[in-house]
């Protein structure tokens, strides 16, 4: 048996958007299985992340600005997708390096995330955003 859903995440800009709240909701009184999480969209990615420490969320945003600069930035003149932005084709290469799906046990209704553990939107475009992420709980 299993179930799905999908989440609709409003983005403001690059950052990580905490929805782990939704997923343990999804999850809540359907036992035990393994949720999938799958972001609809080339440009962002996800992430299970520390969610006690904000300055966690602001250190990897700001990393991933440093290791992949807006394509008018000088290091970025290769670049040929530019049309979309500065920032199009840059958030490409951090959704090709960054997970755009992840498995999570669940265990007794409950995502088995560990203590400080929070499940992210990670949005890598400067425009806000209606992010679509499919969840599926397969048991």
């Amino acid at each position: 048996m299993s179930r799905h859903e999908t989440f609709t995440i409003a983005t403001r800009g690059p950052g990580l958007y905490e929805f782990t709240d939704r997923v343990r909701g999804f999850c809540a009184g359907q036992g035990d299985g393994l949720l999938t999480l799958f972001v609809r969209h080339t440009s962002c990615s996800l992430a299970i992340q520390e969610n006690a420490d904000p300055e966690v969320r602001r250190d990897l945003t700001e990393f991933f600005r440093r290791l992949v600069p807006p394509s008018d930035h000088p290091a970025m003149a290769y670049l040929t997708h530019t049309y979309e932005g500065p920032d199009d084709m840059p958030a490409h290469i951090k959704a090709a390096l960054l997970p755009v799906s992840l498995s999570i046990p669940v265990l007794s209704g409950s995502p088995a995330l560990g203590t400080w553990q929070g499940v992210y939107l990670f949005e890598h475009r400067r425009a806000p955003h209606a992010r679509e992420v499919v969840a599926w709980l397969g048991r």
